[in-house]
């Protein structure tokens, strides 16, 4: 017997999250992109939210469980782990089979037969926008989907936790008409990045979050010393030469036979320069990501005046621009970076927090204010 779903949120955002499918599986066709996974419908979705969300509640032997469900049929992947017999996809069964798919990478395969949604069995294999359910804490779920080139972070569409829903703004309606700060921050707004192997900012952010000892990058126009302005000396940690080991992956342009090796090295050296966010201090890169120094302290530029407000936006479906001092956004990091872009309008500031916030802040010539942008619903 199907089970109806009891989760009000779900189908909420069930239909916006079948619409985000239906529009890009069409985008991805008329590129002439092969492939594809099936587009889940909105009842589907919502089957398989309800049944993540009660499950990420209940606890087996003291652990609560960390899932990953993705929506693709045994044949769309590739050497799965398959069961004799499907399993209806319930609360119980997920808690169940939670532990076998903890580690990342691993998801539990759901389909859609005529009568109802049904695991069968697991996968390391995802189709390109490909549906995939992470329970990431109880109450807390996200919605994704693969890239395209299958590289780098999967691209987050919504969050739910509890009754809110937000819906991840890829179209950049929450940020003001202003379209200098909308280039300016394109990595995280524009959708066509969301499928962009080389979206380095996401990745550098996504990493930077994951390490949870909070940290700032600050990226400045490579050859201009300007910045050096804003930061106390001596710097402890200045490099050189210049760490430039992304920089020149990045300028590279791999073989299909060698482009597995080369993601893998891109990771490598993106991981490492998000380590170094981690040292107290912020880090330094150049907008070509050539590290520079770590660990560099920060200080109003000598004649300026002090950053008394920021425009404050979330990058969720929604979403209105607020005008708030710094310290009511956050402490002394946001401080900090906002005086930083206050004094170096053409750079650009990474901020997260221990708390798994994440604000990009960059200089808004139309509000002629720094603009702080969260963008934590990416990065989860």
């Amino acid at each position: 017997m199907t089970r109806e779903p009891t989760y009000q949120a779900a189908r909420t955002a069930a239909t916006a999250i079948a619409a985000h499918f239906a529009q890009h599986h069409a985008e991805a066709r008329r590129r002439g992109e092969r492939d594809l996974a099936h587009a889940p419908d909105a009842a589907t979705i919502e089957t398989i939210i309800d049944a993540a969300f009660w499950a990420s509640f209940r606890p087996e032997e003291g652990r609560f469980p960390k899932i990953s469900l993705s929506f693709l049929s045994p044949e769309e992947a590739r050497q799965p782990l398959m069961l004799e017999h499907p399993l209806p996809l319930t609360p119980a069964t997920l808690t169940k089979l939670a532990p076998a798919v903890e580690r990342p990478g691993i998801h539990l395969g759901v389909w859609r037969d005529e009568s109802e949604v049904h695991i069968w069995g697991a996968t390391r294999s995802v189709p390109s926008l490909g549906f995939v359910l992470e329970d990431v804490e109880p109450g807390l779920l996200v919605i994704k989907h693969r890239r395209i080139d299958g590289f780098g972070k999967f691209a987050n569409i919504a969050v739910l936790k509890g009754e809110q829903v937000k819906i991840v703004d890829e179209q950049g309606a929450s940020l003001p008409d202003c379209p200098d700060l909308i280039e300016s921050l394109s990595s995280f707004t524009a959708p066509a990045t969301w499928d962009d192997s080389v979206n380095v900012l996401v990745q550098l952010a996504a990493s930077m979050r994951a390490h949870g000892h909070g940290g700032t990058l600050l990226i400045v126009p490579a050859g201009i010393e300007k910045w050096r302005e804003s930061i106390v000396h001596p710097v402890t940690y200045s490099v050189s030469p210049p760490f430039s080991k992304l920089a020149n992956l990045l300028q590279e342009t791999p073989s299909d036979v060698a482009e597995a090796e080369w993601q893998l090295s891109v990771r490598s050296a993106t991981e490492a320069i998000a380590g170094l966010t981690a040292v107290d201090g912020a880090t330094v890169v150049t907008n070509q990501y050539e590290v520079l120094a770590f660990g560099v302290k920060i200080r109003r530029a000598a004649g300026s005046e002090p950053a008394e407000q920021v425009m404050l936006t979330e990058a969720i479906v929604g979403n209105q621009a607020q005008v708030v001092p710094p310290v009511q956004h956050g402490g002394t990091r946001h401080l900090s970076a906002a005086q930083f872009i206050f004094d170096q309008r053409d750079a650009l500031a990474l901020v997260a927090s221990q708390d798994g916030r994440f604000t990009v802040f960059a200089w808004s010539p139309c509000e002629q204010m720094v603009h702080a942008h969260r963008v934590d619903v990416l990065l989860l």
